[in-house]
Parts: C-alpha cells; sequence; structure tokens
C-alpha cells in the first residue's frame, strides 16, 4: 500500500510597503487598476486583460515575466474589489508558477500620523505550499516585489505632482 504524503498547512502571510510622500486616495487607482501591474511589478514585462470587465470582479488578467532563461506566467482572477476600504482580492489560476490555492488581498492603508499624509500597502496571501521553495524564500519574495511596487508608485506620484500644473485633476489608470 503506497503511503500517502502528509498534508501540510497551508503558507499565510503578509507584507506592507509604506509610501510616506503619497496619499492612500492617490495609491488606491493604481492598485484597483487589476490589468496595468506590469507597470509597478518589478520584472513583471506584460500584463493584459483575458476576460471579463475591468474593474469588476470575474476580470481574468494575464501576466508574464521573465527570468534568465524562462519565461514565468500566471493567469489571474480579480475576485473581489472594495472601493470603500481600498482592496482587492484575487486569484492565481493557471501558471507555471507552482502556485496553487494561491489568494491574495492588497489594500492600501492611510497612515494617519503627525499629519502624515502618507499610506501603506499591504499584501495579504494564502496559498498551497510551493514544491521546491520555503515559506521563507516566498515571503522575501512577496516582500521584495511589494517595496518595488511602492517605490515606483511612489515616484509616478512624487513626478506627476511636480509636473501638474494648479489644481488639475491627476489621471489615473482606471475610472474606478
Amino acid at each position: 500500500m503506497a503511503q500517502e504524503e502528509p498534508i501540510q498547512p497551508k503558507w499565510e502571510s503578509r507584507a506592507s510597503a509604506e509610501l510616506k510622500g503619497s496619499k492612500a486616495q492617490d495609491v488606491w487607482p493604481l492598485v484597483a487598476d487589476f490589468c496595468n501591474i506590469d507597470k509597478w511589478f518589478p520584472n513583471l514585462h506584460t500584463c493584459y486583460q483575458v476576460e471579463g470587465v475591468s474593474g469588476q470582479p470575474g476580470l481574468v488578467r494575464y501576466c508574464e515575466m521573465g527570468r534568465d532563461e524562462t519565461t514565468l506566467w500566471a493567469k489571474e482572477k480579480l475576485l473581489m474589489i472594495d472601493p470603500t476600504n481600498q482592496s482587492i482580492t484575487y486569484e492565481v489560476g493557471d501558471n507555471n508558477l507552482g502556485l496553487k490555492s494561491y489568494v491574495a488581498t492588497m489594500q492600501v492603508v492611510p497612515i494617519n500620523n503627525n499629519n502624515n499624509n502618507g499610506c501603506k500597502i499591504v499584501w495579504s496571501y494564502s496559498c498551497n505550499p510551493i514544491e521546491g521553495s520555503s515559506l521563507e524564500e516566498f515571503q522575501s519574495f512577496v516582500e521584495y516585489s511589494l517595496q518595488g511596487i511602492a517605490n515606483k508608485m511612489e515616484l509616478a506620484l512624487v513626478s506627476n505632482t511636480t509636473t501638474s500644473m494648479g489644481d488639475e485633476p491627476r489621471p489615473s489608470c482606471n475610472s474606478n
């Protein structure tokens, strides 16, 4: 009789990155723009809509990044978008990353201390263990990626602020 492999507990963790010079209301449209994550995610060079309606649950995006000679890809489905709490939840479907049962939430949270207008992005996730990896390695990847996202967003928002005239509204990637 073959031995069954022991069931490993899901990996669950979170990471956060501060954007000290950016308001949550300015960062939220960038996070909510589900099919433009390639503008912000380090080394992600492709992201496009596969099916669904932009800004609505059920929207599926295809993401691709190159690492060495290997192309890594995933199809990700938007499960929930909550403008009030400034959060999105999505799941990874077909992929060659080794992700199984991966569900994540990204939330933009204001930082309200000493009249600081900054905010932070919190990325929490749950998934089955990734074969050939450890939770620590995956968490390090998530932290690195989120810090890269935050840095690119803050740079774009600061550049936009310094180049805009008067009280003109800033362009956003999503009308939601």
